[in-house]
């Protein structure tokens, strides 16, 4: 039997293990909607109490929701621009880099220090996947990343809404001040949602829900150097697999709420 790996997480660090194992838990149904080889792989070697993760469905319908959005985007983005370079600010145990293998010329993963150690332990990234242990809100990261002007696309999942505005201006402007040119896909979480709901296993994990906005066209107006383009509801992604979704998303009160992946452009 293979040893098992301890890892010792807290608050938002601790976040990825529970999104990483919602993507795990859909991977191995027979009707699957996303397939993540690597997260099985990870989540059978982890020695972790994953019961929060595994009674907070809410959680769980979010993460799958989120992936389909975002590998469409993301996919999309790499079949028009095959040679860009790509950030994956607040990667956690994310695993789109393999999903996407060979349709980019560079990937960085970027999160904080004690996150790498763990991620580190069960991925070796030295290129074209590449691992930077550092802050978003650390401009220095930038001196570890090779660019030439090629098209750059920048994904933040799961991590404003931990933030604050100040917090999330400062990421976009050291993205500005490194691109002349830019396509950033950046989660959002409605105000009403941070105030109000709390996910079991996230909360669980000591961390919390701090900021929020309300649509992408207000995001653009505390980010002025980049565009807004169009917004993707999460709902987009839950109607793939519960299509009760196809109507219920088109409820204004159910759409306003739900997460947002909102793509700007610089």
């Amino acid at each position: 039997m293979n040893e098992k790996t301890k890892v010792q997480v807290q608050g938002v660090p601790e976040t990825m293990l529970q999104t990483l194992y919602a993507r795990a838990q859909e991977s191995k149904k027979p009707n699957h909607h996303i397939y993540d080889e690597r997260a099985i792989e990870v989540v059978s070697r982890l020695d972790y109490d994953f019961s929060k993760a595994e009674s907070d469905k809410a959680m769980s319908l979010g993460v799958i929701a989120r992936t389909i959005v975002l590998d469409k985007l993301v996919g999309d983005f790499l079949s028009h621009y095959p040679h860009a370079v790509v950030l994956n600010i607040a990667c956690g145990m994310d695993t789109r880099c393999y999903r996407m293998e060979g349709k980019y010329d560079r990937w960085y993963n970027i999160d904080l220090p004690e996150t790498m150690a763990v991620r580190s332990r069960f991925f070796e990234e030295r290129g074209p996947i590449f691992q930077i242990a550092k802050s978003a809100m650390d401009a220095s990261y930038m001196d570890d990343i090779e660019y030439h002007g090629e098209p750059v696309l920048v994904i933040i999942e799961g991590l404003t809404m931990y933030l604050s505005e100040a917090d999330v201006k400062q990421i976009f402007d050291i993205l500005d001040k490194r691109f002349s040119k830019a396509v950033v896909l950046v989660e959002t979480m409605s105000p009403f949602v941070v105030k109000h709901i709390k996910e079991k296993s996230i909360h669980g994990s000591h961390a919390r829900f701090s900021w929020g906005a309300p649509n992408g066209k207000k995001l653009a107006e505390i980010i002025p150097k980049y565009r807004y383009i169009e917004q993707h509801s999460l709902v987009e992604g839950m109607a793939e697999f519960i299509p009760v979704y196809k109507v219920i998303g088109k409820i204004p009160f159910v759409s306003n709420i739900s997460n947002k992946i909102v793509v700007m452009e610089k």
